[in-house]
């Protein structure tokens, strides 16, 4: 670290081409995140085929929270992953032409409309769920559980923040 500051070229940064004063940890921290999201891109796109080979990968996000969840209505899936009521009505309607969601009456308010995951939509998301929680789970095999526990929790809070600023913003 300390050969970084003083192994410098003529435009200020690093023989590395890293600018002087940079913080190293959050360099490595952008790094590892950077490597992180390409996986989860590409392990989403592979997750959402062997839902069903015509699913978009972008989907499989939906089929996720609508597991966790339950029914909801477009448009608070829409304010959950950020995104318009167009791009949202286009991947509901994806997935209803799959079989793997239904729109359904709010029995609360029967003027709105509930999204929920069909059986078939659920258990072809259970199958796929569960073996990537085995992949995981042999992935870490070597990690003590301890780890794994701070590690969501770390994942948990990063999240957790990020959601507040992404609040702070639209106030």
């Amino acid at each position: 670290m300390g050969a970084d500051v003083h192994n410098t070229g003529a435009d200020g940064a690093t023989a590395k081409g890293e600018p002087i004063g940079v913080d190293h940890v959050f360099l490595a921290l952008e790094r590892e995140l950077a490597v992180f999201l390409r996986r989860a891109r590409a392990s989403s796109g592979e997750l959402a085929r062997e839902v069903h080979p015509d699913l978009e990968p972008a989907a499989y996000g939906l089929l996720f929270r609508l597991a966790d969840a339950g029914a909801q209505r477009a448009t608070d899936l829409a304010g959950f992953f950020g995104v318009g009521k167009a791009t949202m009505s286009r991947q509901l309607q994806a997935l209803e032409k799959l079989g793997l969601i239904a729109r359904e009456p709010d029995p609360a308010d029967g003027r709105a409309v509930l999204v929920r995951l069909t059986d078939e939509g659920h258990a072809r998301f259970t199958r796929v769920r569960t073996g990537r929680r085995a992949r995981y789970a042999r992935r870490l095999a070597s990690w003590d559980r301890g780890e794994v526990a701070e590690l969501a929790r770390l994942l948990h809070r990063l999240n957790a923040e990020q959601e507040g600023e992404q609040d702070g913003d639209e106030a």
